[in-house]
């Protein structure tokens, strides 16, 4: 179903990206699939890379983090699948109960995904102000996710736009691209500026390497939550500090699950019987803190609240008896009753 109906139910959408956790090994990108999904994500995203379609010899690293490949785009060429080893890791996902989704950094690449067949793409935040890539995907008519974490305001606006004006569906991810992000720069308040903006389901991208950024996030109403996953944090890969390990996944899908019943109104604000018993038990009656004589007249300041209700006056009367006379003595701690005042 398409986010706007997650939206509707008040679900949330949880996505496990992988990206280049595998770092090219098919026995461990399947793997991973699996653990994921024992997690609980709705989905697993994977990268298309192409690379001679995305990239050349001139793409710095963003981190050097690799000692086997000479260039990014060697990099690029040793993560790449082939058209069947893609179509079979689709259907591990299918087979797992998740969906496969996937970011397309080159037109080839969404060529390739649409042989294989997907439900929505995903649109990382260098290509969010592309418009090559960008027509490529509406022309799908599929449903688009936009990370916003490279896109100035107006950029943001441009995409929405674009896709609108091609009668594409499109959700919004706050992201911040650093790796991992800190507190202070993970910017949970753009998730109403962004809902407010565009009308549309809004979530986070979240590099925190944390499960309290995404909770925030569900709490905060998000209809799409995605992290990278990882076996470890100490993995070899550009992404491995940034990301959740399946544990942590685990938790997360549990935690957000809660949050999304958590988020309902709860039980109306009106005293049924089982809150009425509870108000007997912890609801308090008026008593006396101090010795007193009958004939002395009572103050504020001679007054306590005990528990339970019916023990005495109910503390509700406090003003109608502050100035009123005992009628008899009291010992301290003693309920007041009706009998009490003169």
């Amino acid at each position: 179903m398409k986010l706007a109906e997650y939206e509707s139910l008040g679900r949330t959408f949880i996505i496990a990206e992988i990206a280049q956790a595998h770092d090219g090994s098919l026995g461990i990108l399947h793997s991973m699939v699996d653990a994921a999904a024992s997690a609980g994500v709705d989905a697993v995203k994977f990268q298309v890379h192409i690379a001679e379609a995305e990239s050349s010899a001139l793409e710095p690293f963003r981190v050097r983090f690799s000692p086997v490949d000479a260039t990014r785009f060697d990099y690029w060429k040793r993560m790449e699948l082939s058209l069947d080893q893609w179509a079979d890791l689709k259907r591990r996902c299918e087979a797992a109960g998740v969906e496969f989704l996937a970011t397309p950094f080159s037109n080839a690449a969404v060529d390739l995904l649409e042989s294989i067949g997907v439900r929505r793409y995903k649109v990382g935040s260098g290509d969010l102000a592309n418009p090559v890539l960008l027509e490529r995907l509406a022309r799908t008519g599929k449903e688009v996710i936009l990370s916003t974490g490279l896109g100035a305001l107006g950029e943001i606006d441009a995409a929405v736009a674009f896709m609108r004006e091609r009668k594409v569906p499109v959700a919004v991810l706050q992201c911040t691209t650093k790796y991992p992000t800190a507190p202070a720069d993970i910017g949970l308040s753009w998730l109403s500026r962004l809902r407010e903006r565009y009308g549309c389901p809004v979530g986070l991208s979240d590099h925190s390497g944390t499960i309290y950024a995404p909770l925030g996030a569900a709490a905060l109403g998000a209809v799409v939550l995605e992290s990278h996953i990882t076996f470890d944090r100490r993995m070899f890969g550009p992404d491995a500090k940034a990301s959740l390990t399946v544990d942590e996944f685990a938790e997360l899908v549990k935690g957000t699950r809660f949050l999304e019943a958590a988020r309902g109104s709860g039980p109306d604000k009106v005293i049924d019987e089982s809150k009425g018993e509870l108000r007997r038990m912890f609801g308090k009656a008026l008593a006396v803190n101090r010795d007193m004589q009958a004939g002395e007249v009572l103050r504020f300041e001679d007054l306590e609240g005990k528990k339970p209700t019916d023990g005495g006056l109910p503390v509700a009367k406090m003003a109608e008896i502050i100035g009123g006379r005992l009628a008899r003595a009291k010992k301290r701690w003693d309920f007041l009753t009706p009998d009490d005042l003169a």
